[in-house]
């Protein structure tokens, strides 16, 4: 290489970092080719505090020959037009159509800013009637969290179009496939495959180094749509938070529901009270996952309840 062609490489190098730093430091999206036409955004899977401005979860866009389909929207408007401006920058191409994998808050209230642009917005059909009857709820309490001025604009969007069960597409020139397994996570999960790639991205299905938080899951329904997913030839894995995975990386969230559930079960025979099994059922194996400290004791308490039920 000739040194104008290493000083030229290198100036390239230090725009790409110097973009990454400004985006993270601005608590601006940027986005990560994952495959051709594929691309992600990468929150930093903590708890949403004014400090990463809530961006914990992760979303994306692919890129087909005549448009983008956006999948998730980030916590805010600011962020989900903040999206708008990242994939701009990628494409010239116009966004065709949003798809909401599910309805837990970070992954919602981006659309308003979508909408404002005369993009459809997809879900189904559950978690568009969770986001119309719940999410006001979610928007207060990301107010609270966040404060004004970062969810300034942000309000409950709910989507124009649904699906009621495993549905294939075509968008912006893309075939893709939207994967419902029954209730699992939410009632309304949607993975969403891109048949040309074999990229998924799994929404509230799947986390990577995170507990996942039990809002409105059903257990057994969770484990079998995760016994899906693994058997299918994927080439990457965009979990709901955390960084991306391959099939078999998807069971790590298997093994933790699972052994979750059966612990709970057993300090609950045991005669266990609720607030002494919150504070004894542990999972070593994932104590150092983000927000285990937060959720594991959460989680137990919405298991325990649930066994208390007639």
């Amino acid at each position: 290489m000739t040194a104008r062609g290493l000083h030229s490489g290198l100036g390239a190098l230090l725009l790409a970092v110097t973009a990454i730093a400004h985006a993270t430091m601005s608590g601006m999206p940027y986005p990560r080719a994952i495959a051709p036409g594929v691309y992600a955004f990468f929150g930093d899977g903590e708890a949403v505090a004014p400090a990463n401005h809530g961006i914990v979860a992760n979303n994306g866009f692919i890129v087909g020959e005549s448009g983008v389909t956006v999948i998730d929207t980030g916590p805010s408007y600011r962020y989900g037009r903040a999206m708008i401006e990242a994939i701009r920058e990628v494409t010239p191409l116009p966004i065709k159509l949003v798809v909401i994998t599910h309805q837990a808050p970070e992954f919602v209230f981006g659309a308003a800013a979508f909408r404002d642009h005369g993009v459809s917005i997809l879900a189904h059909a559950r978690a568009a009637q969770s986001i119309r009857e719940r999410c006001s709820i979610c928007l207060a309490n990301l107010r609270k969290t966040l404060g004004e001025v970062e969810m300034a604009d942000s309000r409950v969007t709910v989507p124009d179009k649904t699906v009621d069960g495993t549905t294939e597409i075509e968008s912006g020139g893309r075939k893709l496939k939207l994967l419902h397994f029954g209730p699992a996570s939410t009632p309304g999960d949607l993975a969403v495959l891109d048949l040309q790639t074999g990229v998924l991205f799994a929404g509230g299905l799947v986390s990577n180094g995170r507990i996942p938080e039990l809002r409105n899951e059903q257990i057994s329904g969770w484990l079998a749509a995760l016994e899906s997913l693994h058997t299918l030839r994927l080439r990457a894995v965009v979990p709901g938070f955390g960084p991306p995975l391959d099939s078999d990386g998807i069971m790590q969230t298997d093994v933790y529901l699972r052994e979750l559930d059966a612990s709970v079960k057993r300090a609950y025979r045991r005669g266990l009270s609720l607030i002494d099994a919150m504070h004894t059922v542990q999972l070593p194996a994932f104590s150092g996952y983000k927000l285990y400290a937060i959720a594991q004791p959460q989680n137990v308490q919405r298991i325990y309840l649930q066994l208390e039920k007639p």
